[in-house]
């Protein structure tokens, strides 16, 4: 059998870091092209992730930018559809709930190219998200859907999905593995910003639900004001943009920072004393690492980490943001929800399988 071709798109920073882990064991047995859709065009939180987390750089870059969810995936969707006439790969390969996500399931299923989902069977129930309809909508052409937990598993089942449905546990997972320890060797975020070990919190903000809507994010900061404790805010363009045009109040006790690489937010995360979060990443990171969550989100489609006790949902309420702040100190051990490291070895070993099958169906049938 041919070595595997895989096309993977990828578009945000969640997905650079998914790929960080993927690609390294790929690069061993399967041909993979990287595209790059340029959903995340801020050379900050794209660019600096291939960097440091020793990505193979994207054979195609998109450039598609910012717009609105149609014009975006639509401009996404006709050039991936090029890009996959031109490759002819095995199969797809998309992550999470982003646009691109959907732009990719989309293209290839269009060209009876069979889609590879990695994070399937998330949800946070609540339609009015575009992630949670880019979720569903790729989680029905997939034809091999990696889920992290047994809650995706139950979604997925409950909505007649059962083939191709494989618990692998959580990519995520194996990358903290690796690059907590790079972090704490190469970082020097802590020293360039003054900061000591769990002397101060680690705030960020970045989904349209709350930073479109004058209202939840002039409550959030609200919170984050009035708590006085030492917040540091690593801001997505758009987020500042808003806070400047809302003419939000900042107080002294948050300080507002660029975007950073993986590995400086890696080291924030774990020496943080508290993280306050709308990011689906950044709250799994926090329990990967043994930090409270404070979640900036009415819902979440990490349900576990809530159950667990060390994740607590505030929305954009800024008395229960306070007072989270102040005194949410989860004490309940952690449970292992999400795999043991190994996820991606348990991937290519099915993906291989599942490659196999298929032409050994073509053979008889033909």
């Amino acid at each position: 059998m041919s070595q595997l071709k895989i096309v993977t798109i990828l578009g945000a920073r969640p997905q650079f870091i998914k790929a960080a882990a993927v690609s390294a064991v790929f690069k061993n047995s399967v041909n993979e092209i990287l595209v790059h859709t340029g959903q995340h065009y801020d050379s900050n939180m794209s660019e600096v992730f291939f960097e440091e987390l020793d990505i193979p750089k994207p054979k195609y870059h998109l450039n598609v930018g910012s717009g609105s969810h149609g014009a975006m995936t639509g401009a996404m969707l006709i050039a991936i559809e090029e890009v996959l006439v031109e490759e002819k790969p095995d199969f797809v390969l998309v992550y999470g709930d982003t646009n691109s996500t959907l732009a990719g399931a989309l293209a290839a299923s269009k060209l009876l190219i069979p889609v590879i989902h990695v994070e399937a069977g998330l949800r946070s129930f609540n339609k009015v998200m575009p992630e949670e309809q880019n979720r569903i909508l790729t989680d029905h052409v997939s034809e091999l859907l990696f889920v992290p937990t047994q809650t995706a598993v139950d979604n997925l089942k409950n909505e007649g999905i059962t083939k191709g449905v494989h618990l692998v546990g959580d990519v995520m997972y194996d990358g903290i593995l690796h690059f907590t320890k790079i972090a704490q060797e190469k970082s020097t975020i802590l020293r360039d910003l003054n900061l000591e070990e769990k002397q101060f919190m680690l705030c960020t903000i970045h989904r349209a639900e709350n930073t479109n809507d004058i209202q939840r994010l002039k409550a959030i900061f609200a919170g984050l004001n009035d708590s006085g404790q030492k917040i540091v805010l690593p801001l997505h363009p758009r987020t500042l943009k808003y806070v400047k045009e809302y003419g939000i109040e900042v107080s002294e006790n948050i300080s507002i920072i660029e975007p950073i690489g993986y590995l400086d937010m890696v080291r924030l995360e774990a020496a943080a004393k508290k993280i306050l979060t709308d990011s689906g990443g950044v709250q799994k990171e926090a329990f990967f690492l043994g930090i409270p969550c404070i979640t900036l989100r009415d819902e979440t489609e990490w349900v576990e980490t809530i159950e667990n006790g060390w994740n607590r949902l505030v929305g954009a309420d800024s008395a229960k943001i306070q007072e989270a702040v102040l005194n949410f100190n989860p004490t309940e051990n952690r449970i292992d929800y999400f795999g043991n490291g190994t996820s991606v070895e348990q991937m290519v070993e099915i993906i291989k399988s599942f490659q196999k099958k298929t032409i050994e169906i073509i053979r008889v049938t033909s």
